[in-house]
């Protein structure tokens, strides 16, 4: 049975103890054990405390204990009656949609701030680069899914500058890189992608697509963003590409291997494009057809190059938990 919480359960209160804040990984799967090392070689601000799995066998948990972490392969259960349950201040969830609700529930009113890597959407959608600032107090916050980590942060460059009518996303990724837990939410996947091109992309509709590419050798993510805009002249145009150059170095600070394939395409484009605008958005003049192509090589600490689905939602997640335990050192301070 968990025994009750005290005042060991506030991150504030852990981080008066020293600089960094302990936290504890739940998924030792491939997302799982590749954020276990960023957060060991990359992070000022966090130390690794406990990683969680169900599988006793799992390749993440062996690694985890050969590096002296403690481990546990009976799940949030396992994770609770840790010794080191207490320390912890922020735990990475990366598990599955299902299962991130119930943890959050479990969780949550132990003090624990969460970092989402599934797509439940429980908590707010954080894009870094984009709202990052927004969400650092929230008790649970959703990194959207690695295609929404990919483009949103064009998205929302563009409409940044221009409203967007209308975003579409292609998703390439390899299948090898696809395990179990991607292939079990495609449906969350495409949902809650789209619903992040809005939400936080800032796109008036937005559509969502996953490819998983079985080529062999297998190829690196690359992600295809088309929108849809009022017609632009050239002034704009030009101000909108360099927009767009600007958010891909942003997010190439945390994701080194992020980076556009060319250079920003814009065409024009009549009434047959409409179906896919809002009606009360849709213009007698036309519009103008952006399209954008990246290419996301992972870093490979523990997946391969070709796993830049992963290692951006690893990446990313590692970005905001460093900010969370920052503006909590800094309330301290």
């Amino acid at each position: 049975m968990t025994r009750p919480r005290g005042a060991a359960g506030n991150p504030a209160d852990r981080l008066r103890a020293g600089p960094r804040m302990k936290v504890a990984i739940i998924g030792s799967g491939n997302i799982g054990t590749d954020l276990m090392f960023k957060v060991m070689r990359l992070s000022e601000r966090l130390e690794m405390g406990v990683m969680v799995g169900i599988d006793p066998h799992s390749d993440g948990l062996a690694r985890a204990a050969g590096l002296g972490f403690e481990t546990t392969h009976e799940g949030i259960e396992g994770l609770m009656r840790s010794p080191q349950f207490d320390e912890i201040g922020l735990v990475f969830d990366a598990t599955s949609a299902a299962a991130h609700r119930a943890n959050a529930k479990a969780l949550i009113p132990h003090g624990k701030r969460l970092v989402d890597l599934t797509p439940a959407a429980t908590g707010p959608f954080t894009v870094p680069p984009v709202n990052l600032d927004e969400h650092l107090a929230a008790d649970d916050v959703n990194m959207v899914t690695c295609g929404g980590q990919a483009t949103i942060p064009i998205v929302h460059a563009v409409s940044s500058q221009t409203p967007v009518l209308y975003a579409e996303i292609v998703a390439s990724i390899a299948s090898r890189s696809a395990g179990p837990g991607t292939r079990a939410n495609i449906d969350e996947f495409t949902e809650t992608t789209a619903r992040g091109l809005e939400t936080v992309g800032g796109a008036a509709r937005g559509k969502a697509i996953i490819v998983l590419n079985p080529a062999e050798p297998p190829m690196i993510m690359r992600d295809t963003v088309q929108l849809l805009t009022a017609p632009l002249d050239d002034a704009q145009q030009e101000r909108i590409a360099a927009q767009v150059r600007a958010r891909v170095a942003e997010v190439a600070e945390y994701v080194p291997g992020y980076r556009l394939k060319q250079d920003v395409i814009f065409e024009a484009e009549g009434s047959e494009v409409e179906r896919l605008v809002p009606e009360r958005l849709r213009r007698p003049d036309g519009y103008t057809r952006i399209t954008v192509f990246l290419e996301v090589e992972g870093a490979a600490m523990y997946l391969p190059a070709y796993a830049g689905n992963l290692d951006i939602m690893t990446s990313a997640a590692l970005r905001v938990a460093d900010g969370i335990a920052e503006r909590l050192q800094e309330a301290v301070s």
